[in-house]
Formats: structure tokens, C-alpha cells, sequence
């Protein structure tokens, strides 16, 4: 074979192994699902990868498995775009050498559950996840098609259910704030119809009473920076909190708003923290204390194990938490006069 028909000819495993240093055995762990192996092996094989322009070939593959190299992700309806957690969940599927089509199913858990069974009978994907729930019923009629995975990250309006409704990161941020002296907490809640907004309601009224600390009150918001504003206006001047805890970033923002309507200072009178890590936080004056979700990871763990069932191999653990606070400007410790005694 001369030069230029080996410029022609497509990249293989073996050639990805060659350049690597390490057996096609190695490659093809890699490309199933990258776990398991060590960091030097796994730059090496990766940067063969890059330089040979490898890609997998699902034709090839498909012909002689009878494997089509598709998966299919199904969604509700969707209320917002989901890209960040899409975009994990594809990027795990494309490693594994996998073609990802995102289908959008509206109608509730019974349109879903059998648009499920229809994607499951097409025969066109080896494997479906589920970001939201399906009918029991039809769960267990699914295994018998195809390799399934049901992560119900969401319910049928796309609000936050399951992993994505942990509230342990209030709980980080009253303790830290407790820790800087802060003896009076405020909450500004979110729409109570979403289970993320119920659970961190909840975490803030359990930590503060487990702390022995004061709350000025809840204030049930919509998840709007109106309702922000609206929670400080609502406050008496004789009940003026050191710290507010409010359901996202958004709402934080009206938070700040209201105070500085008030003439409070933030952080100087007031801590404020939010929830999301919006982009526009960190540029904010002050920058806003808030929690980052990780939704990337959300959507590679999910496909993770959609593609362990399919290769019959365990996914690799990952006890990490989806969520991290940032702390930014908009905390610090409280006035002087109303820090909580030692």
C-alpha cells in the first residue's frame, strides 16, 4: 500500500493502538468506556485518538453485530434547554463511540411511557435513557426490548427532581455563615410546585433550628427577581436579618436590589447568597456567593450507565456532589453588633 492510499484509508483500532503503545484490547476498553485505566494510558491513547483522526466505525460495527452505534435520550417536553446536562450525557455517549438522537416526548407519563415502548420496539437503538419517570408498568415491559436506563432527573414540567433537588448545599452555607457569626437568617423560597424549591425551604427551617439561630421569616417567592425585591420591602425595619438565603440567583439579584432600596449594604448589613452560578453572578457588585451545579457530569453519569448495561461492565463509582458553593463578595462576616457570641 503506498503513501497516498494510506492517507486514504480510514484510521482503526490497531493504528490507535500502535501509535499509543498500547494492545487494540486497551483502545477498545477506552472506547467502550474510559474507566479503569491509568491517567498515562489513557493521555496516550487519547492523543492518538486526536492525531489519526480516529473515529469509530458504526457501519462497520453495526454489519457485523447487527448493532446500529445509536441511543436515544428522551425527554419531557422540554419548559428550558438543558444543554449543559445534554451535553455531558452526549459527550460520554461519543467516547463510548455511540451516535446520541434526542427525542422530546410532551403528553405526561403515559405519552412518554409509550413513545418509550416505540422507540424500544423500532430497533433502531441499541440502548434508551430517560432523563424523567415512566409508568411501572411499562419499565418493566422495557428490559425485554432493549438495554434501558431511567434517570429521572426531571418530572413532566422539566422541574429538577431526584439528585437535582439536594438541598445539602443550604446547609454548607447557614453553617458557614454561622461559623463567620451571623445569628439571623431570612429565606427567600422558591416556586413551592418544584421539588428543589420544597427541599431547600425545608433544609433552611431544619439547620437554623438545629443551630439554635434566629429566622426572621420565609418569604415564598416564585423564583423571580421581583419576588426578591419583594421579600426585603415585606421585611419590618425591627426585623432586619445578617444573612438571606434565597432560592437562585435570580432571586438573589432582587434581593440585593431591595436592600440597597432600604439603603443595607451588601455584604457590610447583609450576607446574600443564591443558587445556579447564572454567568452574570460572578460580575455583579458585589459578586454573588452562590452554588454551582454540574450539570455535565449529571448527564455523563446518567449516560455512564446506560453504557455500562450495554457492555455488560459496572460504572465507575462516583460519590462527588453535583453541587459546590462558590463564595463570592456577597457574603462576609455580619455587623458588628449582631454577630452571634462564641
Amino acid at each position: 500500500m503506498d503513501g497516498a492510499d494510506t492517507a486514504r484509508r480510514r484510521p482503526t483500532i490497531t493504528d490507535v493502538a500502535r501509535l499509543a503503545g498500547v494492545s487494540p484490547q486497551t483502545v477498545s476498553r477506552y472506547l467502550r468506556f474510559n474507566g479503569g485505566l491509568k491517567p498515562a494510558t489513557l493521555e496516550r491513547v487519547e492523543k492518538a485518538i486526536r492525531e489519526l483522526d480516529y473515529r469509530p466505525n458504526l457501519v462497520a460495527r453495526s454489519m457485523r453485530t447487527r448493532k446500529t452505534g445509536r441511543l436515544a435520550l428522551l425527554m419531557p417536553a422540554m419548559a428550558f434547554n438543558p444543554s449543559r446536562m445534554l451535553a455531558g450525557a452526549s459527550s460520554a455517549a461519543q467516547t463510548a463511540g455511540y451516535f446520541v438522537d434526542v427525542v422530546s416526548a410532551g403528553g405526561g407519563v403515559g405519552a412518554r411511557s409509550e413513545r418509550l415502548l416505540e422507540l424500544a420496539d423500532s430497533g433502531q437503538y441499541e440502548g434508551i435513557l430517560s432523563l424523567a419517570p415512566v409508568l411501572p408498568s411499562v419499565e418493566a415491559r422495557l428490559h425485554q426490548r432493549t438495554t434501558v436506563v431511567i434517570s429521572a432527573d426531571f418530572d413532566d414540567e422539566m422541574r429538577g427532581i431526584g439528585e437535582l433537588a439536594d438541598a445539602t448545599p443550604v446547609v454548607r452555607m447557614i453553617e458557614h455563615l454561622v461559623a463567620l457569626g451571623h445569628s439571623r437568617f431570612f429565606h427567600v423560597a422558591g416556586d413551592g410546585h418544584f421539588a428543589s424549591a420544597r427541599a431547600r425551604r425545608q433544609s433552611y427551617v431544619d439547620t437554623v433550628e438545629r443551630l439554635g439561630v434566629e429566622s426572621v421569616g420565609i418569604f415564598d417567592g416564585d423564583w423571580s427577581g421581583e419576588s426578591g425585591i419583594e421579600a426585603i420591602r415585606s421585611l419590618p425595619s425591627s426585623a432586619r436579618p445578617t444573612a438571606v438565603i434565597a432560592a437562585n440567583d435570580l432571586v438573589a439579584a432582587g434581593v440585593v436590589r431591595g436592600a440597597r432600596e432600604r439603603g443595607w449594604d451588601v455584604p457590610g448589613d447583609v450576607s446574600v447568597t443564591g443558587w445556579d452560578n447564572v454567568g452574570v453572578g460572578q460580575f455583579m457588585t458585589p459578586s454573588l456567593t452562590t452554588v454551582d451545579v454540574d450539570l455535565e457530569r449529571l448527564g455523563s453519569k446518567a449516560m455512564a450507565k446506560l453504557i455500562a448495561g450495554l457492555t455488560n461492565t459496572a460504572p465507575e463509582p462516583n460519590g462527588v456532589s453535583l453541587f459546590r458553593v462558590v463564595w463570592r463578595e456577597s457574603t462576609a462576616e455580619p455587623p458588628p453588633g449582631s454577630r452571634l457570641a462564641p
